[in-house]
């Protein structure tokens, strides 16, 4: 009998174990059920901003931050390889295990993009770049010289690209500019956004040579290409295509990395040499990216600075609307403005108060600038620097963002285009850097805003450089920025003064990932001679 009740008692916690272990498995199973249908469904519940025109700037979804802000350097010149579009590093390279957030097709994209062969992407690129269609020509046409053409180079970060489209709807002016977004990816829901526009002529255009295009072959990644740590003495005798072709560091080419600076040279070469509508044209192309964000008085201030231009003559080549914040230090102007003798009385009292006010507005909020980090920084400065802009020579880690130029000086930089396509860095930047130090017979010069009217809010993306991604921390920062100079925004008239180098700009030993002759060949031969 007590036998008997034992294996009664053991079957009982037996069944009941099973029967735990059966309700588990099935609300995992749920669990994941759920978690691949978010996933699926990304945009499920976001607000659809088709109409651009809403005044409620604060609806804004996630946002990011600019890589390049991170460790200080106390000198520009000397901090370029830390600051520069590299970002963090891994033997010269992005760190590839670094979190990237919205940076990649998403889910819903690649199930969208695998309804589509091959064949029919290529055949979509092929028509719309042949086409050329200039979307709300009749309403905002025809281009003159005084347009502004904005060039925005885009990948496939949709949550950056609705930003930025937002801020430039929101701008002064915008309904003067022709916008030619430049893709290397072919997806729906980024045409979509791009095609709903309606404040401005719009044109797409799309990289042809694209990974996405490419996915087994060359400019693409093959398996006949060697790995990008395989060691050079032992791939000599293998049969991988670039085997005698490593980089500066001893590294084989990839292609994740090469194609940023493939699709910023195709995409210059197309805007001023194949399009129909542009070819007669002889006004300003301003270069922007997905991950940036525009003021309202951006436009405003960049007619302000051609003026200033033209009274610069040949000093100027470049006129830069961004540059990164961390650069200057603030707190030291806005002492050095304090006690300026050169300022009026009433201003510099005004000045004072001013300074006053936002020192009491932290001083009761203790926490105020550890929440916004350098925003207490840029709070003191705001007064001093939001009108002002400095003429130097052109640093590619300094003055990447925002740069706008004529088609005279993009035929000093094409003329250079052997330099440009052969030098082993996979930056755009830092090989037209290169260009200007050892190719031009005059080192680019450039107008620089003190106070930035683009910013890089790109938190998450190939140069992210924490193990943490915030989309929505730096849109804030950057939001408070703009709130806060609001009255300072619009200047009438600009202080412009010439700025010298402490130390000669030197390009440092370059971050490779360039090395192979197929790259610097497939650059040239897209390279249009106008």
């Amino acid at each position: 009998m007590r036998i008997r009740k034992l294996s009664c008692l053991k079957f009982t916690i037996l069944t009941g174990f099973a029967i735990f272990i059966v309700i588990n498995i099935k609300s995992v199973g749920e669990d994941e059920q759920n978690l691949q249908a978010e996933e699926e469904h990304p945009e499920n519940g976001k607000r659809n901003i088709a109409n651009l025109r809403t005044k409620d700037t604060d609806i804004l979804e996630s946002v990011p931050v600019q890589s390049s802000q991170s460790k200080e350097k106390p000198d520009p010149a000397e901090s370029e390889a830390a600051d520069s579009l590299a970002g963090e590093r891994i033997n010269e390279l992005p760190n590839p295990l670094s979190s990237r957030e919205d940076s990649q097709v998403n889910q819903s994209q690649d199930k969208q993009k695998s309804q589509l062969s091959l064949k029919d992407i290529l055949e979509k690129l092929k028509e719309a770049n042949k086409a050329q269609i200039i979307h709300n020509e009749s309403l905002f046409g025809p281009i003159t010289n005084d347009t502004i053409v904005i060039v925005v180079q885009v990948h496939d970060r949709i949550k950056y690209l609705r930003h930025l489209i937002k801020s430039l709807s929101l701008a002064a002016g915008i309904d003067q500019t022709l916008l030619i977004f430049s893709h290397d990816v072919w997806d729906e829901q980024l045409n979509n956004l791009v095609r709903s526009i309606d404040f401005a002529q719009v044109l797409q255009i799309f990289y042809p040579f694209s990974l996405q295009t490419h996915t087994n072959t060359f400019p693409g990644e093959s398996s006949r290409d060697c790995p990008r740590d395989a060691k050079v003495h032992r791939v000599i005798s293998s049969k991988c295509t670039n085997s005698a072709w490593p980089d500066i560091h001893g590294h084989y080419r990839e292609a994740k990395f090469t194609q940023t600076k493939h699709h910023w040279w195709w995409k210059a070469n197309q805007v001023f040499h194949n399009l129909q509508a542009l070819k007669d044209f002889q006004g300003y192309f301003l270069f922007l990216e997905e991950d940036h964000y525009a003021s309202e008085d951006f436009l405003h201030v960049l007619k302000l600075m051609i003026n200033e231009k033209n009274n610069f003559g040949s000093q100027v080549d470049i006129l830069c609307l961004g540059t990164y914040l961390r650069k200057f230090n603030f707190r030291a102007n806005s002492k050095q403005t304090r006690g300026d003798p050169i300022m009026p009385a009433r201003e510099r009292q005004r000045h004072e108060r001013r300074l006053n006010a936002i020192e009491d507005v932290e001083k009761s909020s203790p926490g105020f600038s550890r929440q916004l980090l350098w925003a207490s920084e840029f709070l003191r400065s705001v007064l001093n620097v939001f009108n002002k802009a400095e003429v130097s020579e052109w640093i590619s880690s300094k003055h990447n963002m925002g740069m706008a130029f004529t088609r005279t000086e993009w035929n000093k930089m094409v003329a250079c285009s052997s330099s440009f396509c052969k030098y082993d860095d996979y930056n755009w930047d830092w090989s037209l850097q290169h260009v200007s130090l050892n190719c031009m017979k005059e080192k680019l010069q450039v107008m620089m805003m003190k106070g930035p009217r683009v910013f890089h809010i790109g938190e998450c993306g190939v140069h992210h450089k924490k193990s943490d991604c915030d989309s929505n921390l730096v849109m804030d920062k950057v939001k408070n920025i703009l709130k806060t100079a609001n009255t300072f925004l619009f200047p009438a008239k600009l202080s412009v003064g010439r700025m010298g180098l402490k130390k000669k700009v030197k390009l440092k030993k370059g971050n490779g990932g360039w090395g192979d002759k197929r790259d610097h060949d497939m650059c040239r031969n897209m390279t249009s001679v106008g």
